[in-house]
């Protein structure tokens, strides 16, 4: 068995999983590739001595691995699928991080989910991705143009809100006058869309989900929409330019600039273990069912 591992350095927090995980990687023969610059810190931090192989690149991971182990939050796992692209690999997520909607695996149980990950004792959970294409060019959008979880407008440089025209199938939608929108995926559904009044979408529905930023105009709601839709948006405003974001990557495009938003022909594996399961998650992370009034 093969496996990559990248991940995030936190202070206190990670040690004892990467000691956990490298422990029962090596006791069980599973070669292990790790990020180099990942690598490097815990060289640096002492954490480990022995000597890895390493990778730097997407162009670095291709079917001969198994999967790719992120250590970290939700983040690390949408900077991971940056590097996993369109290769297949299918990313497991352990949560060193807070809140982890992705990272699903806890410190608590990395043995006995490690132990499923050597039986294959798991499901695949296919995640949509969305693509964006601007009319004018934009090299940091080019570089890597998906988002896992979210794409979203918002203003730039100004506490002035913005008109966002939306498009649905060339179709006139609204304009919203807010902060900016976000076009979110079933997986985004529970990131920055829920926490401006989107809904919860599970990760097999076909569907995506329109959310505006604190909109002026008080009746434009969170709308869902087909997956197949193809989204165009044009931003207006006093600045001059406003803040595009595909997942936590930002860059900065002209007014009237128009954006092309669409499902990408590939998807993300993300790896579920037994009795992990996206409900159970928004049951232990929302604490559905609890009465925390005391």
């Amino acid at each position: 068995m093969k496996v990559a591992i990248y991940g995030k350095y936190y202070l206190n927090s990670t040690e004892p999983i990467i000691n956990d995980i490298f422990e029962f990687f090596t006791n069980n023969n599973v070669e292990m590739v790790i990020e180099s610059y990942f690598l490097s810190v815990l060289y640096e931090k002492k954490i480990i001595d022995k000597e890895y192989k390493t990778f730097s690149s997407h162009t670095e991971l291709d079917s001969s691995f198994d999967m790719l182990i992120s250590i970290g939050g939700d983040g690390t796992i949408l900077r991971a699928a940056a590097l996993v692209r369109d290769s297949g690999v299918p990313i497991l997520g352990i949560n060193a991080g807070r809140l982890g909607f992705l990272a699903t695996v806890q410190k608590e149980n990395i043995d006995e989910f490690m132990q499923f990950i050597i039986e294959k004792k798991y499901t695949i959970s296919k995640r949509t991705l969305l693509s964006l294409s601007t009319s004018l060019k934009n090299d940091a959008i080019e570089e890597i143009n998906f988002a896992l979880n979210e794409i979203s407008v918002s203003r730039k440089d100004s506490t002035s809100m913005i008109t966002v025209e939306t498009y649905l199938n060339d179709e006139f939608l609204n304009s919203y006058w807010a902060d900016g929108l976000i076009i979110a995926t079933p997986t985004g559904s529970t990131g920055y869309s829920m926490s401006c009044g989107g809904p919860i979408l599970t990760p097999d529905v076909k569907s995506l989900v329109v959310t505006p930023i604190a909109p002026h105009n008080l009746n434009a709601r969170p709308l869902v929409i087909p997956d197949e839709t193809e989204i165009k948006l044009k931003v207006s405003g006093r600045e001059e330019h406003y803040l595009v974001s595909l997942d936590s990557r930002i860059t900065s495009v002209k007014n009237e600039t128009i954006l092309t938003i669409k499902k990408t022909p590939f998807q993300i594996n993300m790896i579920e273990i037994p009795n992990e399961t996206f409900l159970k998650t928004l049951r232990g992370k929302l604490f559905w069912g609890e009465d925390r009034r005391n």
